[in-house]
């Protein structure tokens, strides 16, 4: 019996193995939209700006592969809705930012790793980032 497997064969085993089913992407969809809403409850979109600054870019938190939020504790959440998609990035991945200067603007270009992975992802540009404050009473 003969163990050889066509190269077309193995390319369409490949491709198969890594689709997603619907299921699992609706499920993903639901955290994302549930994370993100959890992370600005209470808060409240303010004027989009072009850059940060480099202390203000602490704390990351990858919501789904559109969106990134970095926090200062107790004060502004801001919301960086990425130019495009990234298809790399999910939570738990690992951002590698290029940072010139003291600040990280809309444009700058960053990648995406996973944990152990040595080959980082395409890179990808940030957007503008919009704060969330929390709402006066």
């Amino acid at each position: 019996m003969s163990r050889w497997i066509s190269p077309a064969l193995f390319a369409a085993l490949l491709l198969g193995s890594c689709a997603q089913s619907p299921e699992r992407i609706a499920r993903e969809h639901a955290k994302a939209e549930s994370d993100l809403a959890t992370a600005l409850a209470g808060r409240v979109a303010g004027k989009p700006v072009s850059c940060l600054s480099n202390d203000q870019t602490r704390n990351a938190q990858i919501i789904d592969s559109r969106t990134i939020l970095y926090s200062q504790t107790g004060r502004t959440v801001w919301r960086n809705d990425i130019q495009g998609s990234c298809p790399s990035l999910r939570p738990g991945s690992i951002l590698i930012v290029e940072v010139y200067g003291s600040q990280l603007c809309r444009n700058d270009r960053f990648r995406v790793t996973e944990p152990g992975a040595t080959i980082p992802s395409a890179y990808c540009l940030f957007g503008s980032f919009t704060p969330y404050t929390r709402a006066r009473n």
